[in-house]
């Protein structure tokens, strides 16, 4: 085959995209392209065209999804549906800011941006974002909670299994006096 002839080819083949390369010495090599990308991140998260990505791996619930009872995750998950019941994750949990949930929730992490009610129990951590409401008990070691969120009810950030707790009583004597306003002692 010619690549510079001005006559068409009478058995025309594919060409491939190599651009001519300059005069080579007998001790160079060429390299051909190779159809394999050079990068090895992988690649990004399919997204919906009017809405988040969806998780690398876990599952998800989607918006107009209504489940009733107990919800089980292995692995991640997130969910922009309504749920009314109990979930449990062993790893980390996301609500979307277009979730309804009324449910018990237990998971290693979990990140709120919808509204919520029930006791919520994390073993690492809870993250209320601005756009949350939650209305329940929540437990975790870490908590996080933006400005902008609404969050009613009562929290611990002491972990369940701690065991080396301990409390310490004063008895009355030995508390130091109070002294009043105008330098008088108060019992």
């Amino acid at each position: 085959m010619a690549l510079f002839s001005k006559e068409p080819e009478k058995n025309p083949k594919v060409q491939s995209n190599v651009t001519p390369q300059a005069p080579s010495t007998p001790s160079s090599t060429a390299v051909a392209p190779s159809s394999t990308p050079l990068s090895s991140k992988p690649a990004p998260p399919a997204t919906r065209a009017n809405g988040p990505a969806f998780p690398e791996s876990g599952a998800y619930l989607d918006r107009g999804s209504k489940i009733s009872g107990k919800l089980s995750f292995d692995g991640t998950a997130k969910i922009d549906g309504e749920v009314d019941g109990e979930i449990v994750a062993k790893e980390a949990l996301t609500i979307g800011d277009s979730a309804v949930i009324t449910a018990q929730i237990r998971a290693a992490s979990v990140t709120i941006a919808g509204k919520v009610s029930g006791d919520i129990t994390a073993s690492q951590r809870i993250e209320i974002r601005p756009s949350a409401k939650v209305n329940g008990n929540i437990t975790a070691p870490v908590l996080v909670v933006l400005e902008g969120a609404l969050f009613e009810g009562h929290c611990s950030m002491q972990p369940e299994a701690r065991e080396d707790r301990k409390v310490t009583v004063f008895p009355k004597e030995e508390r130091p006096p109070q002294v009043a306003v105008g330098g008088q002692k108060s019992a």
